[in-house]
């Protein structure tokens, strides 16, 4: 399952019980806004890469007016800054963006629970199955060693909590803090690097929210979210045994081309 393709289904899955607004028509603008924020997500535009405006128009096969806007709406998101030259860059996360996302997160996470578990008992099963196929991802990803798909899966079961919670401010704001996450982990190691206890945390989140226990799962969310911040503005660790308990994958240190939007025809 993709990354894109899971956030999707929990999204879907809330549309379908009525909870998010309608689907609106996709514009240019909001193509070019997603794919670069999967750039960023992914590493393709990694921290601190300058953004040349004609040199993405020719990548994406659009003109620069709508990727003016799309870059605009990213720089309102965070994701993007103006550098002391001219143009836009990704944003590097500092020590104090790490505290703050991470704090962020700890104030709206245990809130989302509160409010799936305030869900009727149908609904609750369905956000159960969502989140428990997340971490059976995860724990597939871990046992072959993979550190992206583990990430995504990561990412994944909270777009998901998101998706639940009945708010679309608490969704939008999610998925801003979420790819704001990744940017910490970009930002403060040299390569992408996941933590293996990662699963047994997201199975007891999962064990919590099906015990119908708000307040084990806000300390669960708030301990790790602690344990985060902690682990990323650490020195880098070299020992062998610290190695053993993460899972690391190369990202690139420049920009990489994105590819051509593929269109549709009336937008």
């Amino acid at each position: 399952m993709s990354d894109r393709n899971s956030g999707a289904s929990a999204l879907t899955g809330a549309r379908q019980v009525g909870r998010l607004a309608p689907v609106r028509r996709t514009s240019t603008v909001d193509l070019i806004a997603e794919r670069l924020r999967e750039a960023v997500l992914d590493g393709s535009l990694p921290p601190g890469a300058a953004l040349g405006e004609a040199e993405l128009a020719f990548q994406l096969g659009v003109s620069r007016g709508p990727l003016r806007e799309a870059m605009q709406r990213l720089t309102a998101e965070g994701l993007l800054v103006i550098p002391r030259r001219r143009g836009l860059a990704v944003r590097t996360m500092t020590p104090e963006d790490v505290r703050d996302v991470h704090w962020l997160r700890a104030r709206i996470e245990p809130e989302l629970g509160r409010r799936i578990l305030a869900r009727p008992l149908a609904e609750r099963r369905t956000v159960l199955a969502e989140l428990t196929a997340e971490v059976k991802r995860m724990q597939r990803a871990l046992r072959k060693g993979d550190a992206r798909d583990l990430g995504d899966a990561y990412l994944d079961f909270h777009r998901g909590l998101a998706a639940w919670g009945g708010s679309i401010r608490l969704a939008r704001m999610m998925s801003t803090l979420l790819i704001e996450t990744r940017l910490c982990t970009f930002s403060m190691y040299e390569h992408f690097e996941v933590h293996r206890d990662l699963v047994p945390e997201h199975v007891a989140f999962v064990e919590a929210l099906a015990a119908e226990d708000a307040v084990r799962f806000a300390a669960l969310v708030e301990a790790h979210l602690e344990a985060e911040v902690r682990r990323l503005l650490a020195e880098p660790e070299t020992s062998k045994e610290e190695d053993a308990d993460r899972l690391l994958a190369e990202t690139p240190d420049e920009p990489q081309p994105l590819d051509r939007l593929d269109l549709p025809e009336g937008i």
